[in-house]
C-alpha cells in the first residue's frame, strides 16, 4: 500500500495530471498544507481515498474517449489528397517525409536521388510563419513605388544595363524582348542577384506541403525541384532560394524553371543562380512564351476627365488571373476610343495616334494613379499578379531607358 501511495504522490500529485482543470490537485494540495494540524495517518487515508476515486473517473473517462478515438483521428489527419490538415493529431514531419519519398519513388525518381535530396531535410518554422502572415500595414502605390524604385536602384539598374549591354542586346534580339525589362525584373526580384534567399529548396517546399494549406501546389513544385536535381542542373547543397521555394537570381519557382529556364550559353546546364547568360535568357524566354511583344511598351500613366465612368476600368480585386483576364477582354479598347472618352497622357496631352488596344487599370482607385495597360502588362501580371509589382517593373524600365544609357 505504501508503494502505491508513493507512486500516486509522485506521478499525479506533484506532476501534470491529465485533468488539471479538475479540483483534484487543489484538494490534495489543501490536504497536504493541513498536515501540521492533522495526523499523518489521516492524511494518507484521505489521499488514498481521493486517488481511488479519481482513478475510477480516469478509467471511465479513458473508456469513453477511446470509443471515439478513431473518429477524432480521422478528422484531424488528412490523407495525401492535398486538403489542409489540422495541427492536432497530424503525423510528424519525419513521417510525412517518409510518405513523400514513397510517393516520389512511385513517380519514377531513383532511391539514390531521394536519399541525397532529403538527407538534410528539415522543417522551417519561419517559412510557415511567413506563408501565414499577411502584411498589416496599408500600402498605396504612392508609398510603395518610392521604396521599391529608389534612386540608388535606378542608378544600379543603369550600371548593370551598361555592364551587360552586349549580352543583353544579343538575348533581347533572340527572344524579341527589350533588355531594359530584363534588367528591371532582375533588380526588383533579387537586387541584381544579391538577395536570392538561403533556404534549402527541398526543405522549404516539403515544409509548406506538410503545413497543408496548399499541399497540392507545393508537392507539384517539389516534384519539379527533384527533376531539376535529377537532370544535374544544380546540386542539393547549392539549390537555395526563398522560404516559398523561389530560386535563383530571377526567383523562378521549380515549375517555372522546368517550363521557361534555358541554357543560354550552351554548356549543357541551366544555372539561374550564377550564370548570367542562363539567367537573362530564362527571363526573356519566360516573357516571350507568355506573349511579349517588343514593339510595345508596358503601359502609360494617364489622367481621367471629370465625371469619368470608372466602371470602364478593370475591377481592382477580381480574385484570380483567369477572372482578371476575362475582365481585361471586356474592358479593352483602342487608344482612339480612350481618347474619345476624354483620357489623356499624364501631362495632359493627347494619347498616341497608333492602332493599339489597352485596358484601364486602377492599382488603388480612381483617386490614385491610373494607367492604360498594353498587352505586355498582361505578361508581367503572369510573372506576378500584382498591380504594384508590375507598376514598379514598368517605372524602373522607363528610368533605364530615359535618359539613354551612354
Amino acid at each position: 500500500m505504501n508503494r502505491i501511495n508513493k507512486f500516486y504522490l509522485k506521478n499525479f500529485l506533484f506532476n501534470d495530471f491529465p485533468y488539471n482543470n479538475f479540483p483534484f490537485n487543489k484538494l490534495s494540495q489543501g490536504l497536504l498544507t493541513q498536515r501540521k494540524k492533522q495526523s499523518h495517518k489521516h492524511i494518507k487515508s484521505v489521499i488514498l481515498r481521493t486517488v481511488a476515486a479519481m482513478g475510477v473517473l480516469f478509467l471511465a473517462s479513458n473508456f469513453v474517449s477511446a470509443a471515439g478515438l478513431e473518429t477524432v483521428k480521422s478528422e484531424q489527419v488528412t490523407s495525401t489528397s492535398g486538403k489542409s490538415s489540422l495541427v492536432e493529431g497530424k503525423i510528424s514531419f519525419a513521417d510525412y517525409i517518409v510518405n513523400i519519398k514513397k510517393e516520389a519513388l512511385e513517380k519514377g525518381y531513383s532511391q539514390a536521388l531521394l536519399d541525397s535530396s532529403f538527407a538534410q531535410v528539415k522543417f522551417y518554422k519561419r517559412a510557415v510563419k511567413a506563408d501565414r502572415n499577411q502584411p498589416e500595414k496599408v500600402e498605396t502605390l504612392d508609398t510603395y513605388l518610392p521604396k521599391r524604385v529608389t534612386e540608388w536602384k535606378i542608378k544600379r539598374a543603369r550600371e548593370m544595363y551598361k555592364k551587360h549591354r552586349d549580352l543583353l542586346i544579343d538575348i533581347g534580339e533572340k527572344y524579341s524582348v527589350q533588355p531594359r525589362f530584363i534588367v528591371a525584373l532582375w533588380g526588383l526580384e533579387t537586387n541584381f542577384g544579391r538577395i536570392m534567399g538561403n533556404y534549402n529548396i527541398i526543405s522549404a517546399l516539403s515544409t509548406l506541403a506538410y503545413e497543408g494549406r496548399r499541399e497540392d501546389f507545393f508537392k507539384k513544385q517539389l516534384w519539379a525541384a527533384l527533376t531539376i536535381l535529377e537532370q544535374g542542373h544544380i546540386t542539393i547543397e547549392s539549390m537555395k532560394g526563398s522560404w516559398a521555394g523561389a530560386m535563383g537570381q530571377n526567383q523562378f519557382m521549380p515549375i517555372s524553371f522546368t517550363s521557361y529556364a534555358v541554357d543560354g550559353d550552351g554548356d549543357g546546364k541551366i544555372d539561374i543562380w550564377a550564370n548570367q547568360s542562363d539567367i537573362f535568357s530564362s527571363m526573356a524566354n519566360y516573357l516571350k512564351k507568355e506573349g511579349w511583344n517588343d514593339e510595345l511598351t508596358w503601359g502609360r500613366q494617364v489622367k481621367l476627365p471629370k465625371g469619368f465612368d470608372t466602371s470602364l476600368a478593370i475591377p481592382k480585386n477580381t480574385g484570380s488571373r483567369k477572372k482578371w483576364l476575362k475582365a481585361w477582354s471586356k474592358t479593352e479598347k483602342s487608344l482612339e476610343q480612350w481618347q474619345a472618352l476624354g483620357i489623356r497622357r499624364s501631362d495632359g496631352t493627347n494619347l498616341p495616334r497608333v492602332d493599339i488596344k489597352a485596358a484601364l487599370v486602377f492599382p488603388d482607385d480612381e483617386n490614385g494613379r491610373v494607367y492604360l495597360a498594353y498587352n505586355n502588362y498582361k505578361t508581367l501580371m503572369h510573372w506576378n499578379l500584382s498591380y504594384y509589382f508590375v507598376s514598379s517593373v514598368g517605372l524602373l524600365s522607363d528610368r533605364i531607358k530615359f535618359p539613354p544609357v551612354q
